[in-house]
């Protein structure tokens, strides 16, 4: 009798090793991904036949290194999304050689609804039909909420299209929480009034569970336009749970911090496709901030273009997110930032706006260096 429906979805895994260690460890990804018991064992053929993972594949893709592409019975998931996780790479990921390279859900993605906003959605809110989507952050810290707002008033003066917290800023004495969104949300709200334009403001949200609904709850009534979230801090389970609350409604902007734990060891982890791509996706988020190559991070060409991959490519009928490549950028490489990424992006640039007299001059030059790349 078979205990499963016979549905599976998959998971393709980059294995370091020649090809008889890579066979070898394939097999132990299905056994220590799925029952983690002695494999002699389990003598209930129903339990080897549908719960054990499945080896669909293995190829070499250069000399010692291989790719395994294993599939699981939808029914070790259940509806969870931590649970998801937890089959994909839960205990193996604590091994070296070992990394996640893509994920297939089949009819497993049913059950999550990814974006809610997703790309059209995004550029509803932000009253821009067409062209990349212009972002910059609320920084340093250790600034007020008072000089925070004076801030965001005139970096939507400049005409960006959204404003979110930068991640560094919680709810700390100099500027808490409460306070530094209100006064940020009417500031943003009065400099679209000035300039005729939806700017949007996304406070950060990420905090320990009870606190994190709780503000992002008080953000949406003090006029939040969309949030962030940080979840490899507050959990990726966290950002699906803001994405279902229909009475919360507001566009979520994933940030990367502490996901590099996962994607910059070339042999271990998952890679940024997964990281940055697929699994904010599936989570929920909207857009997803990222490190674009040719800036203060390690990220290559080809990394970028994976995580558009996996923001935006075929996943199961889940609506694309926008990407949000950031990371130490300036406005001299805003021309070559925005032919690589194409329209439907939401470019970040940060401390370099301060560069050129005033910040609202600093994003009106964004905004025309943007537009003369189209």
């Amino acid at each position: 009798m078979s205990l499963t429906s016979g549905a599976r979805f998959s998971v393709t895994y980059a294995i370091a090793g020649g090809a008889a260690e890579a066979a070898a460890a394939a097999r132990e990804l299905c056994i220590e991904q799925t029952v983690e018991y002695p494999e002699d064992l389990i003598v209930d053929p129903a339990i080897r036949a549908d719960i054990f993972g499945r080896l669909e594949g293995l190829v070499e893709l250069a000399p010692g290194r291989h790719e395994a592409r294993i599939s699981y019975a939808v029914e070790t998931v259940g509806a969870e999304l931590t649970q998801l996780l937890n089959v994909v790479f839960g205990n193996s990921s604590l091994k070296p050689g070992l990394r996640v390279t893509g994920l297939d859900l089949g009819p497993l993605a049913a059950t999550f609804r990814g974006p809610r906003f997703g790309v059209a959605g995004l550029r509803a809110r932000a009253g821009r039909a067409e062209g990349v989507l212009l972002c910059t952050a609320l920084k340093p810290l250790g600034l007020d909420a008072a000089a925070l707002a004076d801030l965001a008033y005139e970096l939507g003066r400049g005409g960006v299209d959204l404003i979110k917290d930068d991640h560094g800023l919680a709810d700390q004495p100099l500027a808490p929480f409460a306070e530094r969104v209100e006064r940020c949300a009417a500031a943003v709200a009065r400099a679209a009034a000035r300039t005729g334009r939806p700017c949007l403001y996304a406070p950060n949200v990420t905090a320990p569970l009870p606190a994190l609904l709780g503000r992002a709850r008080l953000a949406r009534r003090l006029g939040a336009g969309a949030l962030l979230v940080a979840p490899g801090l507050a959990g990726f389970d966290a950002l699906r749970a803001l994405a279902a609350d229909g009475d919360l409604g507001l566009p979520l902007l994933c940030h990367p911090a502490l996901l590099g734990s996962f994607t910059v060891a070339p042999d271990a982890g998952m890679a940024p496709f997964v990281t940055l791509g697929q699994l904010p996706r599936l989570a929920g988020a909207d857009a997803a901030i990222f490190p674009s190559y040719g800036g203060r991070f390690s990220f290559t060409p080809a990394d970028c273009r994976a995580i558009v991959a996996g923001a935006t490519g075929p996943m199961a009928g889940l609506a694309p997110m926008m990407p949000a490549p950031a990371g130490g950028m300036s406005l001299a490489r805003i021309p070559e930032i925005a032919r690589f990424y194409g329209p439907d992006t939401l470019l970040r640039v940060g401390g370099d706006l301060h560069h050129h007299g005033s910040v609202a001059r600093g994003c009106q030059r964004f905004r025309e260096l943007v537009e003369s790349a189209r």
